[in-house]
């Protein structure tokens, strides 16, 4: 099986590091297609050995001279499905696939808000692109129960909707001291010193002016904001403004989900190993990535909204607080953590589960698996006699889908860490698979005629 993954962007946001992991544990052969220069993500999947393309798409015109090419690209490559992530991805890619004549086509719904998807606020006309390329594809991934519900109240099928929450390797952000001690050195940040962390791309949906406000507000506190966007020159004008540009420091982009060991203490995770709590102060939330992560580094964490976490029981993860929208709440909850004192929090019991799991290769990397899927080796039907189209299109759905199933029962060790990512896209795929088939009725095949004794 081929499966081609066709993404907005591949820069250090959530929805790339979603499927950078993804890709380095589903056992099928993967490409990707980003309709963007290349960002930090794309060197990292380059580095795991998948073919990265990228067709950078400005504007409306863009879309429409990106179109042809990424028809080509899917024709070229023979793929059996193709999978799509984030709003501009979500609606070319659909259009692309069925123009190219794929069937299975999945979308991944990472970052649908009640006000906004993407980044983009929600207008009519957004509104309209989207629903009229879901109906083009065969099901949408829904991140968490608040974008499924999203899907439903805009339209969509609840049938053509499917819930899988996003994951993360916990190992990768588990607490280190030497990782705090050399991020505090690499930073210049004295031992004793409060640290707030904030991460996620700097757009105005994130309100990330809420947690510059709020550590102005509390005397001795810093803020390392992780994460690049748009809003950059509005947050160092209000830091500067409010006379804390010096206790609050925009750091960039960073590397997260798979960040390499030796690259902690500049990575993400070396980061949260530096601060005392994360706050998340966005007033709408797809999923909430960065607060899991955080909880993984045993990091207290004060969120607004946060689906990840909203849908979960209080006792699963302590370490979480709600607060009230605004800058006075969220000053109030830092106050009262800084009179507490500094603590680290053990993991959350459904994280330590999946802690040490070894990671599976990628099929076509440099070990290659016995029971390898190898791209255009499919299940033969039986051929002659059956020329219809339609029949050869549902048995070689069924075909695809049956050979997967083996592979994954092959190669998922009990207790390996690819066992939830992997099954987790293979349900995907073999819902787009199903729905790809066309309806077709078996021929009720005719009794024997008797023949009358008269005639023997």
């Amino acid at each position: 099986m081929r499966v081609l993954h066709i993404i907005s962007r591949l820069g250090a946001g959530g929805a790339e590091q979603q499927l950078r992991l993804l890709l380095r544990h589903v056992p099928v052969r993967c490409d990707v297609v980003a309709l963007a220069a290349p960002g930090r993500t794309a060197h990292g999947i380059r580095t795991d050995g998948i073919p990265v393309t990228h067709l950078p798409v400005d504007g409306r015109a863009g879309e429409l001279r990106a179109l042809p090419a990424l028809v080509r690209t899917i024709r070229s490559g023979g793929y059996d499905v193709v999978h799509t992530h984030l709003y501009r991805a979500c609606v070319l890619g659909r259009i692309a696939a069925r123009l190219a004549g794929v069937r299975a086509v999945i979308a991944t719904e990472h970052a649908l808000g009640a006000r906004s998807v993407d980044g983009r606020p929600l207008s009519p006309a957004v509104r309209a692109r989207y629903l009229a390329a879901e109906r083009l594809g065969s099901a949408t991934v829904a991140v968490s129960a608040a974008v499924a519900d999203r899907l439903r109240d805009w339209g969509v099928p609840n049938h053509r909707i499917h819930l899988v929450p996003n994951g993360i390797d916990a190992g990768h952000f588990r607490f280190a001291p030497a990782a705090r001690t050399a991020a505090r050195a690499r930073l210049a940040i004295p031992d004793h010193a409060f640290v707030v962390g904030a991460v996620g791309r700097l757009v105005a949906a994130k309100r990330f002016e809420v947690a510059v406000r709020a550590v102005a507000a509390v005397p001795g506190a810093r803020l390392l904001l992780v994460g690049e966007g748009p809003e950059r020159p509005a947050l160092e004008d209000l830091a500067a403004r409010l006379g804390a540009a010096d206790r609050i420091r925009l750091l960039g982009e960073r590397d997260g989900a798979v960040a390499p060991p030796d690259d902690r203490p500049a990575g993400l995770p070396g980061l949260l190993a530096a601060m005392d709590v994360l706050v998340s102060p966005s007033a709408e939330e797809a999923f909430g990535l960065a607060a899991l992560e955080a909880l993984a580094a045993g990091l207290p964490v004060l969120y607004t909204v946060c689906p990840a976490l909203d849908e979960l029981p209080a006792s699963a993860a302590p370490a979480a607080r709600r607060v009230a929208p605004g800058p006075a709440a969220l000053a109030d909850a830092l106050r009262r953590q800084l009179a507490a004192g500094p603590r680290r929090y053990p993991v959350p019991e459904k994280d330590r589960a999946v802690r040490h799991r070894p990671r599976r290769p990628p099929p076509h990397g440099p070990l290659r698996p016995r029971h390898h899927l190898r791209p255009g080796r499919l299940p033969a039907g039986p051929r002659g006699g059956d020329t219809d189209g339609a029949r050869r299109g549902a048995r070689r759905a069924h075909g695809v889908s049956r050979r997967l199933r083996t592979a994954v029962r092959r190669r998922a060790p009990p207790g390996g860490r690819a066992v939830a990512a992997v099954r987790t896209a293979v349900s995907g795929y073999d819902t787009a698979l199903a729905a790809a088939r066309p309806a077709v009725r078996p021929e009720k095949r005719q009794p024997p005629r008797k023949v009358p004794s008269s005639d023997r």
